[in-house]
């Protein structure tokens, strides 16, 4: 049973907003600029760790229709009676969207004994891991030409990025104040919506290089030194290998990077140097020799002691007088069965909700603006069909459009409402424009052509969609945070939420590609925009109301 002594504890270290406001008003976030936070060597070594699942997960979005679609054998001949392009289009939402779930449901088997084994053997470890995972998941994905080998792929990229919640857990435990939390909490979504970016657009220009890219992989490209007349001949073989590799290459390069600056952040073990982190201390001693020089006048350089805290990831406001005096204590993670407060089941199951229909969405969309146009002359208000009939690089451009909205509203916009409304008030406004923006979106294809008015549209429903993922996310995150009843089980707290968001982001493109084929084959493509994303995103909003009683 939670303590009140526990609840104060947990309150005073693990969230930007007490869980009793009028005994603890949100903090002015908004008057810590980004320089200001603590510890920032080791907020960017972590912030890069975090690029893994992006580029792992979201880099096949722009593309996966027609990687899909590439290696399905022929339709059935008993397939339904409809047009061919919806024949196609369903079969191709439906197995898009087990190879979209692979990913979640493997971190889903995982998260957890991540978190687990975190808390005890340290969090450093379980990053490097994570990372190695998927270095080898991308290569292997990339040079796969049949359905069986992509999910086999997927499931392995999945089990080596169950590990987000360690990283939001040493966000919090490297940065303690609460006037830095908000800015803190925002880095890592930040980050995301960043890879998100990169992974996106990369990925939709660097698929079938051949034809988008011809000037370097085609026929005439400066890479066909063979002089293959169809171009390079690997691009040819493996026309969607490329973004693939090259996230492998990204991700090679954090993994080094991390060996060498990624200090442990569990409780009792903060001093703990394995070889890695030895050679990274000696290479930035080297490289600072290099910077500063001695001078020639016969003095010796005094090491700083600002210099030695920043080297080890310390913050000397962080320790106080007698942080120095006897070693540390090691924490004692609290029974298994206490952890379970009323307040974080409560924030878990809202940590849950919002990516079963988020990650729908995300799989969902790119789906529906690869499947190609229908005539909607006999259309009525419901009963209408087709897509879009974009190509791979313009849904990159699309879908990466996703990240720069992100960006601009964690760095501009959230930060500012959140210290207005607070956490909550943020979180139950944004989870108010999602069962909105999935109402209209399907009405873009009563839109005619290439017109202006359908890419307003779209780019009303694409800003409007990521304004309500970028304030939902890290205010799960927080709220999550905040409801710990000690900080030694932040590790399990997270990975429990982490391994019920990744089982959301199974079931969402799974039920959501079915659902979408279910309602092309009828006639009815809103189907899965009104039936399913718009009842899971409003039961998300009627939940939110009963965080307060927890």
């Amino acid at each position: 049973m939670t303590t009140s002594r526990d609840r104060t504890s947990a309150n005073s270290q693990c969230g930007d907003e007490s869980t009793h406001p009028r005994r603890h008003p949100p903090s002015r976030s908004t008057d810590v600029r980004w320089r200001d936070l603590p510890n920032r060597d080791q907020l960017f070594v972590l912030a890069l760790c975090r690029l893994s699942e992006p580029l792992s997960n979201v880099c096949l979005l722009p593309y996966i229709f027609y990687l899909v679609r590439s290696v399905l054998p022929p339709a059935n001949e008993n397939a339904p009676s409809v047009s061919d392009p919806d024949v196609e289009a369903a079969r191709v939402s439906t197995y898009s969207g087990l190879l979209v779930a692979a990913f979640p449901l493997a971190q889903f088997f995982v998260s957890l004994p991540w978190g687990w084994l975190s808390d005890r053997h340290g969090r450093r470890v379980s990053i490097l891991a994570g990372l190695a995972l998927s270095v080898l998941a991308n290569v292997g994905f990339g040079l796969s030409r049949s359905l069986g080998a992509l999910l086999f792929w997927r499931v392995l990229a999945g089990l080596g990025n169950g590990n987000v919640g360690i990283m939001r857990t040493v966000t919090a435990e490297i940065v303690r104040e609460r006037r830095f939390q908000t800015k803190a909490f925002l880095l890592l979504p930040l980050v995301f919506n960043s890879g998100m970016v990169l992974s996106l657009a990369l990925g939709g220009w660097l698929a079938e290089p051949v034809t988008n890219l011809p000037w370097l992989f085609g026929p005439s490209g400066v890479f066909n030194v063979g002089g293959n007349p169809e171009g390079v001949r690997w691009a040819v073989s493996y026309p969607y290998a490329l973004p693939a590799l090259m996230n492998a290459m990204a991700l090679a390069f954090t993994l080094f990077f991390a060996m060498l600056g990624l200090r442990e952040t569990l409780p009792g073990k903060e001093t703990a140097e394995d070889w890695g982190l030895r050679i990274g201390r000696s290479l930035s001693a080297r490289f600072q020799a290099y910077l500063y020089p001695r001078s020639g006048g016969g003095y010796t350089t005094v090491e700083s002691h600002d210099s030695e805290l920043l080297i080890e990831g310390g913050d000397q406001e962080e320790k106080g007088p007698a942080a120095d005096v006897g070693p540390p204590m090691k924490a004692v993670p609290k029974p298994f069965k206490q952890i379970w407060t009323r307040e974080v089941l409560a924030s878990l199951v809202s940590f849950g909700l919002l990516p079963l229909h988020n990650s729908a969405f995300m799989h969902i969309f790119p789906v529906y603006l690869s499947s190609p146009p229908a005539n909607n002359t006999e259309a009525t208000i419901f009963a209408f069909t087709g897509g879009l009939g974009l190509r791979s690089a313009s849904i990159g451009i699309w879908l990466s459009s996703f990240g720069v909205c992100g960006i601009l509203l964690q760095l501009f916009i959230y930060p500012r409402i959140q210290a207005r409304i607070g956490t909550r008030g943020v979180f139950r406004v944004a989870l108010f424009l999602f069962p909105v923006t999935y109402a209209v979106a399907p009405y873009l294809s009563l839109v005619v052509g290439d017109s202006v008015a359908r890419y307003i549209l779209l780019g009303l429903v694409v800003c409007a969609q990521i304004m309500a993922r970028t304030m939902a996310i890290p205010s799960t995150v927080i709220l999550l945070t905040e409801s710990a009843p000690d900080k030694s089980v932040l590790g399990t707290i997270h990975g429990a939420g982490n391994m019920l968001a990744s089982f959301a982001r199974a079931v969402g493109p799974a039920l959501g590609g079915w659902v979408f084929a279910l309602g092309v084959e009828e006639g009815v493509v809103g189907l899965v925009w009104w039936l399913y994303l718009v009842i899971v995103a409003a039961s998300a909003l009627t939940w939110s109301l009963y965080i307060d009683r927890g």
